[in-house]
């Protein structure tokens, strides 16, 4: 019989064919073919998008490595914990969601935990955080399921929403500018500008307890940034790698000139240059950071035994931390969804990222692994956007990525030889990038003004991103009050109003 015959009469027409081979049916799954790309495109996408992103794994550890006490390798613990977020996440982005898109611990919510939460003398633990953190991802995800994440992003005023980046940008460029040495302690003013005088006595180099000082670490940070700058102007893929990189080369070779000049402090600096088994960052991991939410992160005895803490205070950080994440993530994974998602129209007829929902269930499910993991909030990437550019359409892309970083979770030892002078450019640079929403401001109108202004203010000299988002929420409900608008005050923006107050006043 042939095969013609073997078709349905009724139908009249034969069978799709199937896909045979393995990578045909690979295409077929994601729809590769179907989107108009390639494995090629999709590879080379994928690639992209690593390389503009993978500084995380450099920069979140040297944020964490901080903050894990009683660890034998702290910045290995916190580099595979940073790793393992990233690969769930964008694995989930993959092969749930279907999209082009990476994941990975965000910068901002980063250092909302390690400045603020436990730097800032709360008497809050490491372990303590990645409970706010697992908490965070609870609530996103119910938020999700249950459609409320859209009412309470509409309850945020304006002003405070296209602050929150702005803010977050500048408190993350600051951060980078003191870890560089390139904004410095004075007792007058509190900070100023490294001085830069070759005639005076400042030191080109200096070294004490593991921290390296001097001109040098500052000149590594300024120079990074602007390579960071004119890469980008020049459209070169993986800008804010490349320039951290060469940063660091930058940094050695400066160390080495010094060395070569017999200086005490970079004769130090190479003296204390190793390089560890891979492995040994795994087992830190396991030790110190993976499940510690668990075994450790309710124990809240050192907060409760600071002067003033209580149980009531100890509610009020708890719901005032999980909701601050919680609102931080939101904002940063809807802004950066839509924003990837315009760069390759992957929009549906409403303007809206096609499986939306999807996305925001892997970003929420990302982020409890990575709690449990020992990392903080996982949220999609707006380095993703590279990818997307480069041609990526399909999970297939986010799948190459995050195969990119299992890979990269055995270079640890290689990754800890990166100074933070190094690291911090890639701080400044996000700060440049998150400025951008400062022109959705208003600022001609007075409250939209003052909202705004008193949002990212507060984050960047309150040294607190939490604290300049609730000062933000009430300086609009106060302006609204006394200027005969109280009706435009949402009920769920006059209880997100309240919360932040209380932890005013009580905390």
């Amino acid at each position: 019989m042939s095969e013609q015959a073997q078709q349905p009469e009724s139908v009249g027409q034969p069978f799709p064919e199937q896909p045979k081979t393995f990578k045909a049916k690979v295409d077929n799954w994601f729809g590769i073919t179907k989107s108009g790309s390639n494995y090629r495109t999709e590879i080379v996408a994928g690639v992209t998008t690593f390389m503009a992103m993978v500084y995380i794994l450099m920069v979140n550890a040297g944020m964490f490595s901080g903050v894990i006490t009683d660890s034998s390798d702290p910045y290995g613990a916190a580099y595979i914990a940073t790793a393992i977020g990233a690969i769930v996440g964008t694995l989930l982005m993959a092969f749930f969601a279907k999209m082009p898109l990476a994941q990975a611990s965000g910068m901002g919510i980063n250092a909302f935990i390690v400045y603020t939460l436990i730097g800032s003398g709360t008497g809050l633990t490491y372990a303590n955080c990645m409970v706010f953190t697992l908490l965070d991802g609870v609530i996103f995800l119910i938020l999700t399921v249950t459609g409320l994440r859209k009412q309470i992003f509409e309850a945020i005023p304006a002003g405070v929403r296209h602050a929150i980046p702005v803010g977050i940008g500048l408190f993350i460029a600051f951060i980078g500018l003191q870890q560089a040495g390139v904004v410095v302690n004075d007792n007058s003013t509190l900070t100023t500008f490294v001085s830069f005088n070759l005639l005076g006595s400042n030191e080109f180099v200096t070294y004490s307890a593991g921290t390296v000082g001097g001109m040098l670490p500052a000149i590594v940070a300024l120079v990074g940034v602007l390579a960071i700058a004119i890469l980008s102007k020049k459209n070169v893929k993986g800008a804010i790698l490349w320039g951290l990189l060469g940063s660091a080369v930058l940094y050695y070779v400066l160390v080495a000139i010094a060395y070569a000049c017999n200086v005490a402090a970079a004769q130090a600096i190479f003296g204390d240059v190793s390089l560890s088994n891979p492995f040994n960052a795994f087992v830190a991991w396991g030790q110190d950071s993976v499940g510690a939410v668990f075994y450790e992160g309710f124990d809240f005895s050192t907060y409760l035994n600071m002067p003033g803490n209580n149980g009531g205070s100890l509610a009020v950080v708890l719901i005032t931390s999980a909701l601050s994440l919680c609102m931080i993530d939101m904002f940063d994974t809807i802004g950066t969804l839509y924003g990837a998602c315009s760069k390759g129209n992957l929009l549906d007829e409403n303007g809206t990222p096609i499986r939306m929902e999807k996305m925001m269930l892997a970003d929420a499910i990302a982020t409890c692994t990575g709690a449990i993991a020992g990392t903080s909030t996982v949220t999609t990437f707006v380095e993703s956007s590279s990818g997307v550019v480069a041609g990526g359409r399909t999970g297939f892309t986010s799948m190459v990525t995050g195969i990119c970083f299992i890979i990269a979770m055995f270079l640890s030892p290689i990754a800890q030889l990166i100074p933070r002078c190094a690291t911090a450019t890639a701080l400044i640079w996000v700060g440049v990038l998150m400025m951008s929403s400062v022109i959705k401001v208003d600022w001609e109108d007075a409250t939209d003004a003052i909202v705004a202004f008193m949002t990212f203010i507060v984050m960047l000299l309150g040294y607190s991103i939490s604290k300049g988002i609730g000062m933000g929420i009430i300086t609009y409900i106060i302006v609204k009050l006394f200027t005969g608008k109280v009706k435009e005050i949402s009920a769920p923006t006059w209880v997100i109003g309240a919360i932040f107050l209380a932890t005013f006043l009580l905390t």
